[in-house]
């Protein structure tokens, strides 16, 4: 067992911060992805909070401000569960980083994305019982690792518009995949929110607070926008995920013997929506066939797709894409989306395959 409890096959991007993903063929072995393999983003140090002493504060712009327990969450609130895809916004930077060198960011295959079954309570249920003010119009989640990457370093803070944190899916959760919340997940609680990058769903969970603006921390206000051409500040404020697909087996560079060979992978549609269909192509985009596709195991889980290819000798390129149920596709190029931080590629996917 490798660092955090996770296998020790883990592709291991950095040990402090703890940034790892799992193996494409162990991602692609499970509807929902074992706690062992999910990949683990962090920013700084994992803090380590007892669950005994741990509160949650609910404060800002409400009618009446909250210090919660655990227990005071299971007791008061519903319980409710949902399977739940989380993405990086840097899931598959590495192909970014081909075309042009992204500096200081982890290099992501596309792996930066898992599924779990998180179970909690609902936010909204716990904003109303708060009594949230009409002029809150962001809600921003506080937590204690401090990051070093900041600037200046300062605990983590994002926040997401008043609307999204209202919405049923939004979850306060404390348990993944049936058991409690891992540390390196977040425990004792974090935030769930579906089809929004990963870095929304804050883990380690100390404080909801409602505003009238955005949350000016560094994961917010700098962190996490993508920047307009030629410049690496500013720039749009990264929140819903873009319809994406990845292959995951056979790996990039793999050997193989002639004959039929599975291909498989998984697409993601992001918030609200659902993925209509997966092709896939062996000559460079000139003919596409279209795969098997999995229906997802809710609104906002990943499907996985899958495909048996007969490959010549050779070396073959495998391309992949994907629309959505609102008949969006994605865009053929990673250089045609290159940016200075290597957020959200959801261009075409290409593995080289060595045909033997």
């Amino acid at each position: 067992m490798g660092m955090w409890g996770k296998r020790d096959d883990m592709v291991v991007h950095g040990q402090e911060p703890f940034n790892a993903e799992p193996p494409g063929a162990v991602l692609a072995g499970a509807a929902v992805t074992p706690v062992d393999a999910f990949y683990s983003r962090n920013h700084g140090p994992v803090p380590r909070l007892d669950p005994a002493d741990w509160r949650l504060v609910v404060d800002g712009l409400v009618t009446r401000p909250l210090l919660l327990s655990l227990d005071d969450l299971r007791s008061r609130f519903d319980a409710t569960e949902a399977t739940v895809t989380l993405q990086c916004a840097g899931n598959r930077r590495a192909d970014l980083t081909a075309v042009r060198a992204v500096t200081g960011e982890t290099p992501w295959g596309p792996g930066a994305l898992s599924t779990a079954r998180f179970g909690g309570t609902r936010l909204a249920d716990v904003l109303v019982h708060a009594g949230v003010a009409p002029e809150a119009a962001h809600i921003a989640f506080h937590a204690p690792d401090v990051s070093p990457s900041a600037d200046p370093p300062q605990p983590y803070e994002v926040s997401v518009p008043r609307d999204r944190a209202l919405a049923p899916d939004v979850l306060l959760a404390w348990t993944m995949n049936g058991a409690p919340l891992p540390t390196v997940h977040g425990a004792p609680l974090r935030v769930v929110v579906p089809g929004w990058i990963g870095a929304r769903s804050v883990k380690w969970l100390t404080r909801v607070t409602a505003r009238t603006t955005p949350s000016d921390g560094y994961f917010q206000a700098t962190a996490y926008r993508l920047p307009p051409a030629g410049r690496d500040t500013e720039g749009v404020t990264l929140g819903p995920l873009p319809l994406n697909c990845a292959v995951l087996t056979p790996y990039d560079g793999a050997v193989l013997p002639r004959g039929p060979v599975e291909v498989t992978g998984y697409a993601l549609a992001g918030e609200g929506r659902t993925v209509a269909r997966v092709e896939v192509s062996t000559d460079g985009g000139r003919a596409w066939s279209r795969t098997a596709l999995d229906e997802p195991d809710g609104p906002e889980a990943w499907q996985r797709w899958r495909t048996t290819l007969d490959l010549p000798a050779g070396d073959v390129h495998v391309l992949a894409r994907a629309w959505d149920s609102s008949g969006t596709g994605m865009p053929e190029s990673p250089a045609s989306l290159w940016n200075p931080k290597g957020y959200v590629n959801n261009a075409w996917p290409r593995v080289r395959l060595r045909v033997r």
